[in-house]
C-alpha cells in the first residue's frame, strides 16, 4: 500500500507526516513553496526513505493553485518545466533522484478532463528524459494518454475525498466533498484496498483499482488519518 502526501506547502507538521508516508509530492513554487522549503522537504524525504516527486501547478499562490488560469499552453508548459527543474536541481545537489510528478489542484483536475492539458503535462515531464513516473487521476484523460503512449505512471485515488458515480472527485465547492473523520476514512480505504471498491457520494458501490492513495497534507486531520491508514490490515490473496 503506497500512501502519498502533498508536502512543502507551508504546513508546520511536514516531519510528522513524512514519517508516515511512502511518497511525497513537493510543492515547487507554483501554488506554494520556495527554494528553502523545497530543500527542507527533500531532506526530510531522504531522512525517512520516502520517494520524492514534484508537485507543479498553475502559478497562483494567492489561490493556492485551486483556480483554473487561462495561460497560453506554451507558457504553461514552460512554467511547469521551470517548477519541476527547480526541485530536480535541488534533489541532485542532495544526491537524490526524483521519482514522480503529480499535478496540483486545478491543474490536476484540468488534466483529468482535458486531453490537451493532459498532454501539456506529459510534454513538460518528458522534457527531462529521466523516466519520471506520472501520478494520474483514476479514469482520467491523463490516464488514457499515458497508457496510450506507454508512459510510466501510477493511478491515484484519494483517501479524504468523496467520489461521484463517474468516479470523479466531487468539487470542493460541493458539501461533503472532503471527508474529515479519520475513522470513516480508514473504513473507506480498507474497502478500496481489500475489496477494490469505493462507496460514492450517492451510496453506490463501484469497482476501483489504483497504485497509490493520497492524503492531503493540508487536511486538518492529516496526521490522524495517516495513523489510521497505517493500522489497516491488508488481506492476503
Amino acid at each position: 500500500m503506497d500512501i502519498n502526501c502533498d508536502l512543502g506547502e507551508g504546513m508546520t507538521n511536514d516531519a510528522e507526516l513524512m514519517a508516515k508516508v511512502d511518497s511525497c509530492n513537493i510543492a515547487c513554487g507554483g501554488h506554494a513553496g520556495d527554494k528553502q522549503s523545497m530543500l527542507e522537504t527533500l531532506r526530510l524525504a531522504k531522512r525517512y526513505g520516502v520517494k520524492a516527486g514534484a508537485h507543479p501547478s498553475f502559478e497562483d499562490k494567492e489561490n493556492f493553485g485551486r483556480v483554473v488560469l487561462r495561460v497560453p499552453l506554451n507558457a504553461l508548459k514552460s512554467q511547469l518545466i521551470h517548477q519541476i527543474a527547480s526541485l530536480n536541481e535541488l534533489a541532485k545537489a542532495e544526491g537524490m533522484k526524483l521519482y514522480h510528478v503529480k499535478a496540483h489542484g486545478a491543474l490536476y483536475h484540468e488534466t483529468a478532463h482535458s486531453r490537451e492539458m493532459a498532454n501539456i503535462l506529459i510534454e513538460a515531464v518528458n522534457f527531462f528524459k529521466e523516466d519520471l513516473c506520472i501520478f494520474v487521476p483514476y479514469g482520467s484523460m491523463l490516464e488514457e494518454e499515458v497508457r496510450r503512449k506507454g508512459i510510466r505512471h501510477w493511478v491515484e485515488v484519494f483517501a479524504d475525498r468523496n467520489y461521484d458515480d463517474r468516479l470523479q472527485l466531487l468539487p470542493r465547492s460541493v458539501p461533503n466533498a472532503v471527508i474529515n473523520d479519520p475513522k470513516e476514512i480508514k473504513k473507506r480505504v480498507y474497502r478500496m484496498i481489500n475489496e477494490k471498491s469505493v462507496i460514492t457520494s450517492t451510496r453506490h458501490e463501484l469497482n476501483i483499482d489504483f497504485d497509490t492513495i493520497c492524503v492531503h497534507g493540508d487536511h486538518p486531520e492529516a496526521l490522524e488519518i495517516l495513523k489510521e491508514l497505517r493500522d489497516i490490515k491488508i488481506k492476503k490473496n
